[in-house]
């Protein structure tokens, strides 16, 4: 048998859950980068906004960590939305070499703004679902969440 005609994935590989998550993760953020784009934003700044909005004055390698992305990520980001004015550095209190991240108030409107193109995306997720699956579903999604992060 030549090597082209031998199976590299196990029996039943296409039907996996992480599988299914990961094309159901493809599919919507395809979806956002698209819908996001006329705003001229990417998913990517969408969720830098989203996290520092949820906790003003993270420090960018904090970032990093949460977002599982390197530090150079982070930073190339920062730098574009701080250049666009959404963003700004403000000295930490206490350790002088870190610099806090906030939102400036542009950034507050840019993220209004991607957030109603994101909650109509979740709309048309939960009207085709409907209330129980939807519910269903991000029961389900927080159970394998926490069944990755205690594996």
């Amino acid at each position: 048998m030549a090597a082209h005609d031998e199976d590299p994935v196990g029996d039943g590989a296409l039907d996996r859950v992480t599988w299914a998550l990961r094309r159901a993760e493809l599919a919507v953020q395809a979806l956002k980068e698209q819908r996001l784009r006329p705003l001229g934003m990417a998913a990517a700044h969408y969720t830098l906004l989203m996290s520092v909005h949820a906790e003003p004055g993270l420090a960018g390698a904090e970032l990093a960590r949460r977002l599982s992305v390197t530090p150079q990520a982070v930073a190339s980001l920062v730098a574009r939305l701080e250049g666009r004015g959404l963003l700004e550095r403000r000295e930490h209190p206490r350790h002088r070499h870190v610099q806090e991240l906030h939102l400036t108030d542009a950034g507050r409107e840019a993220l209004r703004a991607a957030d109603e193109v994101i909650a109509d995306i979740e709309r048309q997720i939960t009207d085709t679902l409907g209330g129980d699956e939807s519910t269903q579903l991000r029961t389900l999604l927080d159970r394998v969440t926490k069944t990755v992060r205690d594996a």
